[in-house]
């Protein structure tokens, strides 16, 4: 259940992420040991080429299957090549109960934090214009200021490669209520994310300064967001049905795909994203097919330029180059290689729709896919994935991988560098951090010298050089280094995020011990009470307390009983998590939140309550047994105010 709210609440936020984070698909290579036979490079096998009517044949037999038993309601494709449409079609429903057929020209879909390419593509046009300086503080743009942690201003570059160092955040990033809809001016003021780490220093996935990138667009261009990408981008490139606009305008609204969870239930409202320029665009694949041509062809589509080309070129390359074998930002591209070929994209995600856009810029292929549901168990991200890894396989298929051996101090590296990591794309100010406490990753050493990761089961990663763990028949490589004063771990495939090792405070191990040993030991203090006071009055048996010790032993089975009332209340706020009900978190909830938040005092007086019993129980007369069960109860009671405090269920900030 933990592991489905991850998944949700990084769909939403980006994405990517796999999340959230949109990280380029990467398939298993096929392995070559490295001998003085192989000193060559081995030539990739021979693949068929990508014509229309090989690549239709081939979806036509993926696609429609691979959705049926995803429970996907529908799909779209759309293949671009050399500056024409490939192939473009829809597949199963728009609407399942109307059993209205997916249309690739017609039907509209929600794609989620794709939409970040539109915004990024705005600001270069900006900074073409000489309105945007890429490396000026970014509060030169902005009509509020946002303080820069550390003193090191935030700059546009920082915001593009998912640096600003904001944390992530969840209240108003979506609803369903277009009058709790706020304008993107309004989001960015009253939600400002606090900063974890300093501007440029730590990749932290961020909507929050996607956001703020097109409201400086809005500002430095004067004119409002969506009309503005629809006068500079959406006409040039012929998309007559696309828009960021909110809610839907009604010549719009008829050809919106309905989204659901499975194709089996019913569908869902429709999705009105707060952080508008972080994913609220509404699209065909036709259209996106216009948009794929124009950057595999250096902004230009049909004599139109909606970048120069030099700009466009700057746009799909990296600010800062990556090491070898490592992905990284391209002024809003996710940048990569795959298969041996160069391929940049974005990802994204709503609660139901969920999009892939990947462009082979060197090749002059594009490939779009977009989805109306989230499918059974999340199917839809294996079928999204193997999609595009199959596309790679069959047209632009890899060399075989050489293995590396492992360095002599493998083993007592591995054990070294096992234990429990934390993404740097989390939440530590607000209560959500609660569910980033318990929920993290872990690296395991194997006996053999290698190390693996639970999120990636099958996985095993051998150090081939000091600090750098490269997977197994795969490419995917794991970088160890010192960053922000902690241990941290760069995966090669995802360079918006890093795993933190985990300080002993945090440890997800011990802190769910603690949670659960409170809980039951509470729990059976409670229940312990009335089946104490009906053996009483059943036997006609005396209280052996009296004084300040029968005090204290009532006033210990309060604290017991409010102890649980306040974490009842806090699981009623954290259970629409669980169901990916993030549109339940808006202004609605802050009272009860503020609420629980003053309750704070209940669990900080019972552990006084809990403590001094125990105290009394050492200064009484007392059996062991009985001044054992006096300690158990102080330690649970000290316990819920632990996990509180570790939890920001103490906090007093509602912006989170």
């Amino acid at each position: 259940m933990m592991r489905r709210w991850l998944a949700g609440l990084a769909c939403v936020l980006a994405a990517s992420a796999a999340v959230a984070q949109k990280e380029l698909p990467v398939a298993p290579q096929p392995e070559t040991p490295t001998t003085s036979a192989t000193a060559a490079a081995p030539a990739a096998p021979a693949s068929p080429a990508l014509t229309a009517s090989d690549v239709g044949a081939w979806l036509d037999g993926y696609v429609p299957g691979a959705i049926q038993a995803a429970k996907v309601a529908g799909a779209q494709v759309v293949v671009v090549k050399d500056g024409q449409v490939l192939f473009k079609k829809g597949y199963g429903y728009a609407d399942v109960a109307a059993k209205q057929p997916m249309d690739v020209d017609r039907s509209l879909m929600r794609i989620g934090s794709t939409s970040k390419l539109f915004t990024w593509t705005a600001v270069m046009q900006q900074v073409e214009a000489g309105k945007i300086d890429l490396d000026a503080d970014i509060n030169r743009y902005l009509d509020f200021r946002i303080e820069p942690k550390g003193g090191r201003a935030i700059t546009m570059n920082d915001l593009m490669r998912h640096r600003g160092g904001f944390e992530e955040g969840l209240k108003d990033l979506m609803t369903t209520d277009p009058a709790k809809l706020k304008t993107t001016e309004r989001y960015l003021k009253e939600n400002q994310r606090p900063q974890l780490f300093v501007a440029g220093k730590v990749p932290a996935y961020s909507n929050y300064g996607t956001a703020l990138a097109g409201y400086i667009v809005q500002r430095v261009s004067g004119e409002p967001f969506d009309a503005y990408v629809e006068r500079h981008i959406l006409a040039p490139l012929g998309m007559a049905h696309t828009t960021f606009r909110q809610p839907l305008p009604p010549a719009f609204a008829a050809g919106m795909s309905k989204g659901y969870a499975q194709s089996d239930g019913p569908p869902v409202p429709f999705e009105l994203v707060e952080t508008a320029p972080a994913g609220s665009v509404s699209t065909t694949g036709a259209d996106m097919a216009n948009f794929m041509i124009a950057h595999l062809q250096n902004g230009r589509f049909e004599g139109r330029q909606i970048l120069q080309p030099e700009t466009a070129r700057r746009m799909q390359t990296p600010a800062v180059q990556p090491a070898p074998g490592f992905d990284a930002l391209a002024h809003g591209f996710f940048w990569g290689q795959r298969n041996g070929r160069l391929v940049i994209g974005h990802g994204g995600d709503t609660i139901v729709f969920h999009t892939d856009l990947n462009l082979l810029p060197q090749e002059g292929v594009g490939i779009y896919v977009s989805f109306n549901s989230r499918g059974e168990n999340d199917g839809v991200y294996g079928v999204r994935e193997r999609l595009f890894d199959l596309f790679m396989d069959r047209y632009f298929p890899a060399p075989p991988v050489r293995t590396r051996p492992a360095i002599a101090s493998a083993a007592a590296d591995a054990a070294a560098l096992a234990g429990y990591y934390e993404t740097s794309r989390r939440v530590e100010s607000g209560f959500i951090g609660l569910f980033y406490l318990v929920q993290q990753e872990q690296v395991v050493a194997n006996p053999d010298g290698t190390v693996g990761l639970a999120s990636a089961p099958g996985a095993t990663f051998r150090e081939v050089e000091p600090g750098l763990w490269r997977e197994l028949g795969g490419t995917r490589q794991l970088q160890v280094r010192e960053i922000a004063g902690r241990r941290a771990i760069l995966d090669s495939r995802n360079p918006v995020a890093i795993l933190q090792a985990t300080p002993v405070s945090r440890n997800p191990v011990l802190n769910t011990v603690i949670a659960a040993f409170s809980v039951l030991v509470l729990l059976a203090t409670v229940l312990a009470w009335p089946v104490a006071a009906w053996l009483r009055r059943r036997y006609g048996a005396p209280s052996l307390l009296a004084g300040r010790p029968k005090l204290a032993r009532r006033l210990v089975r309060i604290a017991a009983l409010a102890d649980l009332a306040y974490l009842v209340g806090w699981y009623l706020i954290l259970a629409p998590i669980l169901k990916v009900q993030v549109q339940v978190y808006n202004s609605d909830l802050d009272a009860p939140i503020r609420a629980l938040q003053i309750a704070a005092i209940v669990p900080i007086l019972g552990a006084g309550v809990g403590v001094w019993n125990a105290w009394l129980s050492f200064r009484e007369p007392r059996s062991w047994g009985a001044r054992l069960r006096a300690v158990l109860v102080a330690m649970a009671l000290l316990g819920v105010v632990w996990l509180a405090w570790m939890g920001k269920l103490m906090s007093f900030d509602l912006n989170y």
